[in-house]
């Protein structure tokens, strides 16, 4: 395998700590769509989380749209992944906090210039954009190197699709065997290994009770090797470039 050159960071609840954030105002939207269509069910964001963990809000309500035969126009449809945006950035802005370890990860990486990195993400770019410039991450992460599959790609998709990282790839000139990613969730993980991308996997920021769960799910995704904690990561980063 070719030496390793570059760290993909998946966004949401890899580095920041976003999911529940973004997840109310999810539910807050699908709840309103779900009333004018006539529908009876409401969802949580914790319910919201648990079914559609890794998608994007536009993946998710096309998900809704064929679980409940929805009929939302494109121009409407775009309306609501644009409110969705908004109402999380608002959000993000005022309560944003980092996952914990990431920083100091960062900077111990950045300070051993050793590899270049890059943030790919499900999310919408000016999201994942926000939520960077909150937590003091931009420094690490430029607008040129953040990526976004609502948003960086020609047509909007989300993961598991593996495109996303396809287009980083190729955005920055890296080949997939010299990067390894970094993902939580089921979705990210497919997305990544489906781009021939080796990844670690991330538990860290679940309850405890379900991280074992998790790290189960990933591993059958394709993550090797998992961690709970940030500080886990250069010992994860060492066992890859050996084997």
């Amino acid at each position: 395998m070719p030496p390793i050159t570059t760290l993909l960071f998946d966004c949401d609840n890899t580095l920041v700590l976003s999911e529940t954030l973004a997840f109310e105002a999810c539910a807050e939207l699908a709840n309103e769509i779900l009333e004018s269509q006539g529908k009876s069910d409401r969802y949580t964001g914790h319910a919201l989380f648990t079914e559609f963990v890794g998608q994007n809000f536009r993946g998710m309500m096309t998900s809704l749209q064929q679980k409940y035969s929805l009929d939302l126009p494109p121009a409407e449809f775009d309306k609501y992944v644009t409110r969705e945006e908004d109402q999380v950035i608002k959000k993000i802005n005022a309560a944003l906090e980092p996952c914990m370890g990431a920083d100091t990860e960062l900077e111990r990486l950045a300070a051993s210039g050793r590899f270049e990195m890059a943030v790919v993400s499900s999310s919408a770019g000016r999201r994942v954009e926000a939520s960077v410039d909150k937590v003091g991450m931009d420094k690490y992460f430029p607008r040129s190197r953040i990526f976004s599959a609502a948003t960086s790609l020609e047509k909007p998709t989300s993961k598991p699709d593996p495109a996303i990282y396809l287009h980083a790839c190729k955005v920055i000139g890296k080949q997939p065997g010299e990067c390894v990613a970094i993902e939580d969730s089921k979705n990210g993980t497919l997305s990544a290994v489906r781009a021939g991308i080796r990844t670690v996997g991330y538990v860290g920021s679940y309850e405890p009770e379900k991280q074992d769960e998790m790290k189960s799910v990933l591993k059958e995704a394709g993550a090797d090797p998992i961690m709970v904690d940030w500080a886990e990561f250069a010992a994860c980063l060492d066992k890859i470039e050996k084997s």
